[in-house]
């Protein structure tokens, strides 16, 4: 099999890459040496691209926001700037004006 130059084989993109992802790639190229290293990530990365979860959507957030948000459409809800706090109380919410 005939050799395939440097310059014609595929390096891996660091600018793209994150700070692990860098972190990866050269311990690997200190463990395996350049060429291995560079075959290896590739495969890694292939297979780990994109597989990233979401983050959590936290449903009472969501749930409060749309509340305030339809009755802030519909003139019921004015909030100032600076906004409130929202805390737990016993039993019930207390809600507190934000100090600017």
């Amino acid at each position: 099999m005939a050799k395939v130059p440097k310059s014609a084989k595929a390096k891996v993109d660091e600018s793209k890459l994150t700070k692990m992802q860098l972190r990866k790639l050269n311990a690997l190229r200190k463990s395996l040496g350049d060429d291995i290293a560079e075959k290896a990530f590739k495969e890694w990365y292939d297979k780990h691209a994109g597989s990233t979860p979401a983050p959590e959507v936290d449903k009472n957030a969501l749930l409060i926001t749309e509340t305030l948000n339809s009755l802030v459409n519909g003139g019921k809800l004015r909030i100032p700037r600076g906004g409130y706090h929202l805390a737990r109380g016993r039993g019930r919410v207390i809600v507190t004006r934000a100090r600017p």
